[in-house]
């Protein structure tokens, strides 16, 4: 099966009702390019409040499902097509978790990742706001193919990635936050992704400057070999389209045979090892 994927980059500003009619609007020009899943960038109705610690950002999370969601399940029954939407949901209890629904092309909701991996540094102070994510990796069925989602600090832990890909995905949404001149880092291990677990990775990325922060966009497609599926979208509002097979997907993956050729009994001292506090590897 062949179709097109999009994804939609643009600048946030502390308007969460501005910023959801730009995301609508950048949603009608992916369905109009033919795309049938459509993923936002990561906090995608929100400005980028985690760059310090404020108890009155708090504020800014909602419940899934909640009014973002009700409104984008209209979007998505519009468009025709799945949507990934990154965004801050509040729980019960007063927690948070960064979190992206997934909807169905009927616009029904299908569920949620929470984003495991929380950084916790300058300009990143997410665990102020966000716990790590509770739901491990669920891989959701659409008529679309089958979608996994690692959210931006997620995707330098290989572990994710491959529990995504031996549950079946075959299509990884990874919406991000990057800032300043780290795009090839990126690029380099979501292509590596794509490359080791025979799948489609969708990156999206924050555009625009924000509190000392400039976010680059270059919103890219890897395919299952590690080739960008066209350039890498510019510095501005926008979105990439990309074309993909999920029928080359298995004949890939038997071609280069990562996924099969696996020793999951020499892992054992992954698991085994206690955590050293201090992030070493096991002695």
């Amino acid at each position: 099966m062949t179709f097109r994927i999009a994804g939609v980059q643009f600048h946030c500003t502390s308007e969460k009702a501005r910023n959801l009619s730009k995301a609508l609007e950048l949603g009608d020009l992916a369905a109009e390019g033919g795309a049938r899943i459509i993923c936002f960038q990561e906090l995608f109705q929100t400005h980028w409040f985690p760059c310090q610690t404020d108890s009155e950002a708090k504020e800014l999370a909602e419940p899934i499902p909640g009014p973002t969601t009700d409104t984008l399940s209209k979007a998505a029954r519009r468009w025709g097509a799945v949507v990934v939407a990154p965004l801050y949901e509040r729980v019960d209890g007063g927690g948070g978790f960064n979190s992206a629904v997934v909807l169905d092309s009927g616009g029904q909701i299908l569920g949620r990742y929470r984003k495991v991996h929380v950084p916790h540094f300058s300009l990143w102070e997410e665990r102020s706001y966000f716990e790590s994510g509770d739901l491990g990796f669920p891989v959701f069925e659409t008529e679309f193919g089958r979608i996994g989602i690692q959210i931006s600090w997620d995707v330098f832990f290989p572990e994710g990635m491959r529990a995504l890909a031996l549950a079946g995905a075959q299509i990884i949404c990874t919406p991000t936050a990057a800032a300043f001149a780290s795009q090839a880092r990126w690029e380099t291990v979501l292509k590596a992704h794509a490359i080791t677990n025979g799948l489609y990775v969708l990156r999206v990325n924050r555009v625009g400057s924000e509190n000392h922060q400039d976010f680059y966009g270059q919103s890219f497609c890897s395919d299952p070999n590690g080739e960008l599926l066209g350039a890498p979208t510019g510095l501005h509002d926008g979105v990439v389209l990309a074309e993909v097979d999920l029928d080359a997907i298995e004949a890939i993956r038997q071609e280069w045979g990562y996924l099969k050729d696996r020793r999951p009994e020499t892992y054992i001292p992954l698991v085994e090892n206690p955590k050293d506090p201090k992030g070493n590897p096991p002695a």
